[in-house]
């Protein structure tokens, strides 16, 4: 059915629909771009190696290089630990302030996500809309030829299944990309929280001594 046509007149048999379906599908891929550099960018710096490096500054009581090191992180981590030390410094409550900075870093981390959540969610229906209209269209078709019109039924309702398959096409990618980067936050969370935690008992251990 595809045979010698071109993009552009693929995307005409499917209507303006499929032109939606298209700028969806290109705004999906560059949130998925955005999001994989910038999670691979921030999973970098492990916990496990973090958070010994940390102690080993406060430690020696070096409180304004355990700072430093953490400015020196792209991590959400290294944010939630330089407020704590912050607020350690300035007699605040560190709880609170590595709480506030544990739902900053979360808001940053779901930026964009929502696109993809959404795009996944309707893009279907656009497809499904689509498909919808052309079948109309085959009909009206139809009755307007008489009963000798059924090739043109079949081929019009052939056409309108583009935009339903274009759908799936734009949706399943969308959907993919937003269940992996919800369990990806979902780490970087439970890391910033034991981040957090331990910090907490440490300044506390430090103040019972």
């Amino acid at each position: 059915m595809f045979e010698g046509k071109s993009l552009i007149e693929i995307l005409n048999m499917g209507g303006w629909v499929l032109y939606v379906l298209l700028g969806t599908s290109i705004l999906s891929l560059t949130v998925i771009c955005y999001k994989l550099v910038e999670f691979w960018k921030k999973a970098q710096i492990k916990r496990t190696m973090f958070v010994p490096a940390l102690f080993d500054s406060i430690k020696n009581g070096n409180l304004e290089k355990a700072i430093n090191y953490c400015n020196s992180l792209n991590s959400p981590m290294a944010s939630v630990s330089k407020a704590g030390i912050v607020a350690f410094k300035s007699g605040e409550s560190l709880g609170e302030f590595m709480d506030r900075e544990i739902m900053i870093q979360t808001v940053e981390l779901e930026r964009c996500t929502t696109i993809l959540g959404t795009v996944g969610n309707i893009a279907v229906y656009i497809g499904l809309f689509g498909t919808v209209l052309g079948i109309i269209s085959a009909f009206h078709d139809m009755s307007a030829i008489g009963s000798g019109g059924i090739t043109v039924v079949i081929g019009g309702v052939s056409e309108a299944l583009i935009a339903t398959a274009a759908g799936l096409f734009v949706a399943i990618p969308a959907s993919t990309a937003y269940n992996f980067f919800t369990k990806k936050i979902d780490k970087f969370i439970v890391d910033m929280e034991y981040c957090a935690s331990a910090i907490e008992d440490k300044f506390n251990l430090n103040k019972g001594n």
